[in-house]
């Protein structure tokens, strides 16, 4: 029973497939390109979706704080132009979050945001643990996100969840949860969406 889980687990996160070598990124590099969107303090649960069996496939968590980054654990995600250490990826700037989510959507997957304003405290404790959690083994995806989360003040209720769409279930109970869904009809995997992305200079 424990190995069949095992293999459905692989099978249902195949998006959290990381690629073969992802290059880490210098301190001054990400000093350089760090960005914060205007508005509120805010996390958004990233959830990768089916379009034919509604089953997740990927999460991933958008931080905005003194800085925006999306922890992308075990992700695939890899431009050259956006900096990244140990799965965080940094300079998240309007370009590269429509790069992140264009990626991923396709006519096999969509792309499930859900954003909660948070208070700074919060923020700046997500953007903490997520800059010290390390490099993610594959398929864990969720359960580093949900691990993450639970250590946010005020997201202790928080169940530690292997799949995604569990996880993605949780936040939509959340009071103030705003959900925005992705969708694009091309063919072709992530790759080729990653190699598709113009990001300005």
């Amino acid at each position: 029973m424990r190995m069949f889980a095992a293999l459905a687990m692989v099978l249902v996160c195949a998006a959290c497939a990381q690629p073969p070598e992802i290059p880490y990124a210098s301190d001054d590099r990400v000093k350089r390109s760090a960005y914060r969107a205007s508005g509120p303090d805010t996390i958004t649960v990233i959830t990768v979706v089916s379009n034919r069996t509604g089953k997740g496939a990927h999460t991933a968590l958008l931080i905005n704080g003194s800085q925006r980054v999306i922890f992308d654990p075990a992700g695939s995600f890899v431009n050259d132009r956006v900096p990244e250490q140990d799965d965080v990826l940094y300079g998240v700037t309007p370009a590269v979050l429509q790069g992140y989510k264009s990626a991923h959507a396709r006519s096999t997957f969509h792309v499930v945001s859900q954003t909660l304003e948070v208070t700074p405290e919060q923020s700046a404790v997500a953007l903490r643990l997520a800059m010290s959690n390390g490099a993610v083994p594959r398929a864990f995806c969720t359960s580093a996100t949900t691990g993450l989360l639970r250590q946010v003040p005020g997201f202790g209720d928080i169940e530690q969840v292997m799949f995604p769409a569990q996880l993605m279930e949780q936040i939509a109970a959340r009071p103030g949860v705003i959900e925005e869904k992705y969708f694009e009809d091309d063919e072709g995997g992530i790759v080729d969406g990653i190699e598709g992305i113009v990001l300005p200079d």
